[in-house]
């Protein structure tokens, strides 16, 4: 099965980062937060990606045209320029980089994949900063079981700040950041 990764917005929340590299670059560990993901479904079996690609595109290019020899050792001989990468153990990725467009909102990225996805093929579709504890396989079933064009996973939006509750003139109450909201916004999806 294969697994959609939107890679092509600005990251305007995460500015300080996303100035100098688009926002799944962003490294987590020593990892980009992209290779998280992508180690996330393949930890589940799901070793197709295609990478939709916008902003600073050409560093996620860059960093999976190298990504072989900047995760192995090599030799290198000055005198004569020959360079042998030493195997090691890597992911059994595919991925397929897709440029979808500077300012290409999320639906117009999905379109412009379809080649790449194929006509009748189920996908899942997350996005490029969508690091979640999902069990992918029970999410596959359960879309399976519904027979629907699509499903969504949501999450509940966390709060970003704390809350505070008065009586009268005083503080009778204080809840750091709490994970109760209502709201829920959406944290991957399958079709």
């Amino acid at each position: 099965m294969k697994v959609v990764i939107l890679a092509g917005g600005f990251g305007s929340r995460l500015s300080e980062e996303t100035i100098l590299r688009p926002k799944p670059m962003v490294e987590i560990g020593g990892k980009p937060i992209l290779w998280h993901i992508m180690n996330i479904y393949a930890a589940q079996g799901m070793t197709e990606f295609i990478i939709a690609l916008g902003y600073k595109a050409e560093i996620i290019k860059d960093y999976f045209l190298n990504f072989y020899a900047l995760n192995n050792d090599i030799s290198i001989d000055l005198a004569t320029g020959k360079t042998v990468i030493h195997d090691g153990n890597q992911p059994n990725w595919t991925i397929h980089l897709v440029d979808t467009g500077l300012y290409t909102q999320t639906g117009g990225r999905l379109k412009r994949l379809r080649k790449w996805i194929g006509d009748d093929e189920t996908f899942m579709f997350t996005y490029g900063d969508g690091v979640a504890d999902i069990d992918i396989k029970a999410l596959l079933e359960f879309h399976n079981a519904h027979g629907k064009l699509a499903t969504v996973t949501t999450v509940r939006y966390p709060e970003r700040f704390g809350r505070i509750v008065f009586e009268d003139d005083q503080v009778s109450e204080f809840f750091e950041k709490p994970q109760t909201s209502a709201d829920w916004i959406n944290g991957a999806s399958l079709y």
